[in-house]
């Protein structure tokens, strides 16, 4: 469809910089508090999200985390998807979502990488999850695909882990969110207006000013430009993250699991196919434009990777591949969400480190909640606020793929 370049109003309650996923949750869970009368203008650059982090995601959902609040974040996650239609208001136009519950496997070679599991299963068990860990034994009775040389235990959940249509998800956001009032424009932010502790509005590439009474950074992995804009400093950065889609020669007779391997490659049936994915061997941060790949990481590292942990794997034919962003979080990897402790009303909804999509929900509800209200109502999201970027203080997760 057609999307304006120019606003119809010279002001808004709150201006939405990016329309991908996390901009598009916010609106709609904004557009859709009754509590919640303000005008919102989402203002995207590349409305065809060719480039977004979001067209380049798998779509993946966990609950196994390190920290207790990400696993509560997902939680809210898995219900959202298998109850979406009620969600969007029970509109019977809204699709149903499938999730393709094949659950996550992370595999731990060391006693350190155990240790992390143990732990990290206890607590995701007290939170509801369905995590068990598998010794070899198990590991070996159950997936007998796998090579287990060196492997210690592994940590499983076929509990609404998975993947889901995350690209339904983020179309039925953008078109109820419009139909709830929300602004649309396809244009760029290339400046923020500031005084004191209060942003004041934006500056489009053509010019044109825009007043606001909130300004959301939802620019992805531009987020730390966009800070930069209204004279903050925001460690997120564009890293390359790689996807190959290959079919085998030899496919086994049973979904694979997201399988987390040791070696930093990880692979998961994907229909009659499967999909592999993982870092560069260097990770430094790119620019937010640079797509180029490095063709030689597929028969270095991935390929190698998989047939060693799965023997049936040798043989394999490379279908498709390609490189999003990550909206990596130096810091710790972790989301940056809420209001910034020196601009009242500059909000934060960054540094996903990769598992933004699965946590949009909850992040979009959360800083609807914050922008409508002032607080947090549902589930208390302070522990991802900025506070803890200066005062050096990580949430450290370890369960980053």
């Amino acid at each position: 469809m057609q999307i304006d370049t120019t606003p119809k109003l010279k002001s808004y309650d709150v201006v939405i910089i990016g329309g991908a996923m996390m901009g598009a949750s916010v609106a709609w869970f904004l557009a859709n508090r009754p509590d919640f009368d303000g005008t919102v203008l989402v203002v995207e650059r590349a409305p065809a999200y060719e480039f977004s982090s979001t067209a380049h995601s798998n779509s993946c959902i966990r609950q196994q985390f390190t920290q207790p609040i990400n696993v509560q974040v997902s939680q809210f996650g898995a219900d959202y998807v298998h109850n979406f239609r009620q969600y969007m208001g029970g509109d019977p136009d809204v699709p149903d979502i499938h999730m393709q519950p094949f659950g996550y496997m992370y595999l731990a070679a060391t006693a350190e990488g155990e240790q992390v599991l143990r732990a990290a299963q206890q607590m995701q068990a007290a939170e509801g999850a369905g995590t068990q860990i598998l010794t070899r034994d198990m590991l070996a009775e159950q997936f007998p695909f796998y090579n287990l040389d060196g492997i210690r235990i592994g940590s499983h959940n076929p509990v609404d882990e998975g993947y889901f249509d995350g690209g339904c998800m983020f179309d039925w956001w953008r078109r109820k969110a419009r139909a709830g009032g929300v602004e649309f424009i396809n244009n760029e932010v290339t400046g923020i207006s500031r005084s004191g502790n209060q942003v004041t509005g934006v500056v489009l590439a053509d010019g044109t000013q825009i007043g606001a009474g909130h300004v959301v950074n939802a620019a992805g992995p531009r987020a730390g430009q966009v800070a930069q804009m209204a004279g903050l400093e925001l460690p997120v950065e564009p890293r390359k993250r790689y996807t190959f889609v290959f079919e085998a020669a030899r496919p086994l007779d049973v979904d694979l699991p997201l399988t987390v391997d040791p070696s930093g490659v990880h692979v998961r049936s994907e229909g009659k196919y499967y999909m592999a994915g993982c870092p560069p061997f260097e990770d430094p941060a790119v620019a937010p434009d640079d797509f180029i790949e490095d063709h030689s990481l597929w028969e270095e590292k991935v390929w190698p990777a998989i047939a060693e942990r799965i023997p049936q794997f040798e043989a394999l034919k490379l279908i498709q591949s390609w490189v999003g962003h990550y909206a990596y979080n130096t810091l710790d990897q972790n989301a940056i969400i809420g209001a910034h402790p020196e601009v009242s009303n500059f909000m934060m909804i960054n540094g996903f480190s990769g598992h933004g999509l699965q946590q949009a929900p909850a992040m979009g509800r959360g800083l609807a909640e914050w922008i409508a209200t002032g607080r947090y109502e549902t589930l208390d999201l302070s522990p991802f606020a900025f506070d803890r970027i200066p005062a050096g203080q990580p949430l450290l997760e370890q369960a980053v793929i």
